[in-house]
């Protein structure tokens, strides 16, 4: 899958749990089994895109190279663990350290902070144009559409050159470029939330306005964050990466009923500072 493949959000999760399973299986810990399934869709980024467009199966690329993984651990006489694991993968994976860290440096560490300083750009001072009851109005019926699968209304919602971003920090298939255009967003974000059989969307305050949160059995999968331009959705800010979503399952609550979204429970955030209440990040 590439930019103009969506992928929806179940399917992305059952895949990573899926290769946690293989990976748990073979390797019987929990740490060296996140790290190889890590590992594993670094392998999938570093690909050239040409060569990543061609895989016709994703998951059973990945399941094979998750286990290739998992084995090379195995039959290494001396286990890595933890900082002096990074030391030696270029032996372990028969790679090199730089190529390692090209691969970070582009899904991995970088993108995810380099799209994070864009979005700081982009929404800087003067860049909510709507107020706090338009942008809201505006996000209960981005959910409506969205629940609803209902692309006239999603389409209404949207300005002609609309951006989505999806952040996956390189440990999910997500949409490795941002998405341009009223049609292609919305495209994007209805395939996103397809198949919502064991999904929940819900209004919740991100980043102080109301967004949107997708929990997939009871945890937080998606933040979505939006700019709202007038009256129409100009960004769309879509994180998936685990990482950044540890503090929302910790202490998210859902809000899904008419009226301004209520505020989330003040607590820790993961860097241990705390924040006001009703100010979920999504980092």
């Amino acid at each position: 899958m590439d930019h103009a493949e969506a992928v929806s959000i179940t399917e992305l999760v059952d895949e990573r749990r899926y290769l946690l399973d293989v990976a748990r299986r073979l390797l019987g810990g929990g740490g060296e089994a996140e790290w190889a399934v890590d590992e594993t869709y670094r392998r999938w980024y570093a690909l050239p895109d040409a060569e990543r467009d061609r895989i016709a199966a994703p998951r059973a690329w990945l399941e094979r190279t998750a286990g290739a993984i998992c084995l090379e651990l195995l039959v290494r006489p001396d286990r890595l663990e933890g900082g002096t694991r990074a030391a030696g993968t270029d032996h372990v994976l028969g790679t090199t350290t730089g190529t390692i860290a090209a691969v970070a440096g582009r899904v991995g560490a970088g993108r995810p902070v380099f799209a994070d300083l864009v979005h700081e750009r982009l929404r800087g001072p003067g860049d909510h144009s709507a107020s706090a009851q338009r942008h809201d109005t505006v996000a209960r019926a981005l959910r409506q559409a969205c629940l609803t699968q209902d692309g006239v209304l999603l389409a209404s919602l949207l300005c002609p050159h609309v951006t989505a971003f999806f952040d996956g920090g390189g440990k999910l298939r997500a949409l490795i470029r941002p998405v341009h255009g009223r049609p292609e967003v919305a495209h994007s974000l209805l395939t996103f939330l397809a198949g919502r059989t064991r999904t929940a969307l819900t209004n919740q305050l991100v980043n102080g306005r109301t967004g949107l949160v997708v929990r997939y059995d009871g945890q937080v999968v998606t933040v979505i964050s939006i700019d709202v331009s007038d009256r129409e959705i100009s960004q769309v800010w879509a994180v998936l990466n685990p990482d950044k979503l540890r503090t929302w399952n910790r202490r998210a609550r859902p809000v899904a009923g008419p009226g301004p979204a209520t505020p989330s429970p003040t607590g820790a955030t993961g860097d241990g500072a705390a924040r006001p209440a009703g100010d979920e990040r999504a980092h």
